[in-house]
């Protein structure tokens, strides 16, 4: 058992979903965790991206779950150690209403989308994407960020945006009256999925017994529905490569953190 004086293991989740649905998500996966290290683990987010990555450049997390070019940022910034990944890729939308008039990305020109979260892999991506059709965000079309995947979609629903840019991982998560709801205008090619890092803190025995866990996770009845639901396709091991390929979308969150701070 943990010793009644040791602290207990950070696990940090990035905020792609509301926090309460963070905690009961993932506190399965905690308490395998616990088993195996013999150590209480609490979980913790963030009220948005930017105070995230802060406290992962400030190492406040033994464990954190986030996006790839966050990733990046935490290898780079903090000595974040890859751990896993989810074997399924990601993917990010560009979701309108199912009954709405706008069929293309450049029928949205003069409108509005709800971006889920500015620093959002998934976010950056889709922009892209639609830059391709030769509109630019805040120049032809203005962008409302939004904070969550959740309420970007809202916004949608409830006619305060025309459209919504959002990660598929989340957008599988939502209730499918929901999802029914809405209609994909653009899906941006596979993007490396969420990954796990360790801090270096965390000595190559406890790095092991963290690994470990999630694998039994994986392989229990629990983690086996975990990975249905969020179409996560189980985990597979990190390539530092693809760490490399998200350079770009760090670089440019490392740019616009500057610019607001």
């Amino acid at each position: 058992m943990a010793s009644a004086a040791q602290a207990p293991l950070v696990f940090g989740i990035f905020p792609n979903l509301p926090a309460r649905q963070i905690v009961e998500t993932y506190r399965p996966l905690a308490s395998e965790l616990e088993k195996q290290l013999h150590r209480r683990v609490v979980i913790y987010s963030a009220r948005d991206y930017k105070t995230f990555i802060s406290r992962t450049r400030n190492g406040q997390y033994d464990l954190i779950l986030t996006a790839p070019h966050l990733a990046w940022l935490a290898r780079h910034e903090a000595g974040y150690q890859p751990l896993l990944k989810y074997a399924r890729p990601a993917n990010g939308l560009l979701v309108v209403k199912s009954d709405s008039p706008f069929y293309t990305a450049e029928a949205l020109r003069g409108h509005t989308i709800a971006a889920a979260d500015t620093f959002a892999v998934a976010v950056m991506a889709v922009q892209a994407e639609i830059s391709k059709h030769g509109i630019q965000p805040n120049i032809d079309y203005r962008t409302v960020n939004s904070g969550t995947h959740l309420n970007a979609v809202m916004q949608v629903l409830n006619g305060r945006a025309d459209g919504a840019v959002l990660g598929a991982h989340p957008y599988r998560l939502m209730p499918p009256d929901m999802r029914k709801q809405l209609r994909v205008l653009i899906e941006t090619p596979p993007l490396s999925s969420l990954m796990y890092l360790t801090h270096p803190r965390m000595h190559d025995a406890e790095v092991l017994s963290a690994r470990k866990a999630l694998l039994n996770f994986a392989a229990s009845p629990e983690g086996q529905a975990f990975m249905q639901n969020g179409g996560y396709g189980g985990f597979a091991n990190v390539d530092g490569s693809e760490l490399h390929a998200f350079r770009p979308y760090a670089l440019q969150t490392q740019e616009m953190l500057r610019d607001i701070r």
